[in-house]
């Protein structure tokens, strides 16, 4: 519902139940950023010559990176008394119930990519920035995604505002409209990864190795820590500090990625992957 100052947010975050299953629109969008970034990588493999079989262990090693990162980011980093509590230890295991922080889960991405390169990256020349410069272009439309499934979920907003898009979360028990966070972020990812990707497709001969994640370091979390200052605190302990947690947390990622961008116009390794050249074996001539 919509009227002139404020839009009337209550949507089901259920799409539909059957039993104890429930079919939640987070879920779905989370599910979907997979699919697209599946799909985006095998254009990326197909382009530069990778053997697409390698796509099946990055989906994996990303899956299980994602969801352990960001759910163990949320519990140490927002709530640790809590969650490492005797009472409630258990509750880690369960992120069902809610709770994933992203810069958790930026670092569990970052291991798995460790581990895929360190197993498949040699003998197919690629190393751990290759895959990131890909990578980050299809995080960014997975960003967008998850965070129109917390707009479903009618959670991760900011204050009270009198623009006419402010929400009023009823299912929070608001009354009065707050700023729509979640879609303000989930513009910002979109158009980060509409620019990666443009990049990727028409000026990758004239991009370095490591331009992409450092550009996307800088725009995602640079973004997140802007939006940060019109949020709601997520946890008691935010209230009363001048920088939120998730603002201390996205400035080593702003700061790394200023460091990729030295890196990479330093060392002008180009983005595209190359095999080396197998050298050419002459005939020795005959001598008389």
């Amino acid at each position: 519902m919509i009227d002139f100052l404020s839009v009337t947010w209550n949507v089901d975050p259920v799409i539909f139940k059957i039993g104890p299953l429930a079919l939640r629109w987070y879920s779905l969008l989370f599910v979907a950023g997979f699919v697209l970034g599946y799909w985006l990588f095998e254009r990326f493999y197909k382009r530069e010559g990778v053997n697409t079989k390698l796509l099946e262990p990055l989906l994996y090693a990303l899956l299980i990176g994602t969801i352990v990162g960001a759910r163990l980011g949320h519990c140490l980093f927002y709530e640790p008394s809590y969650y490492l509590s005797s009472e409630h230890w258990v509750e880690i295991f369960k992120p069902w119930k809610g709770g994933l922080a992203s810069h958790g889960g930026a670092i569990g991405v970052m291991l798995a990519v460790w581990w895929y390169v360190h197993r498949y990256g040699k003998q197919n020349h690629f190393d751990m920035l290759w895959v990131f410069d890909r990578l980050v272009i299809a995080v960014a439309f997975a960003g967008c995604f998850i965070r129109l499934g917390n707009l479903f979920n009618s959670e991760i907003y900011g204050d009270v505002t009198d623009l006419p898009w402010g929400f009023i979360f009823l299912r929070r028990g608001e009354t009065l409209p707050k700023h729509p966070t979640q879609i303000y972020e989930a513009l910002s990812y979109l158009l980060l990864g509409l620019y990666l990707l443009w990049n990727y497709n028409k000026r990758l001969d004239k991009r370095y190795r490591g331009w992409f994640f450092g550009v996307f370091f800088i725009g995602c979390f640079g973004m997140r820590f802007l939006i940060e200052f019109i949020k709601e605190p997520q946890v008691g302990f935010e209230e009363n500090m001048v920088l939120d947690m998730g603002q201390w947390l996205s400035i080593p990622f702003i700061i790394a990625g200023i460091l990729l961008l030295v890196y990479a116009y330093t060392k002008k390794i180009p983005a595209r992957r190359t095999e080396p050249k197998k050298p050419v074996h002459q005939t020795p001539k005959k001598t008389r």
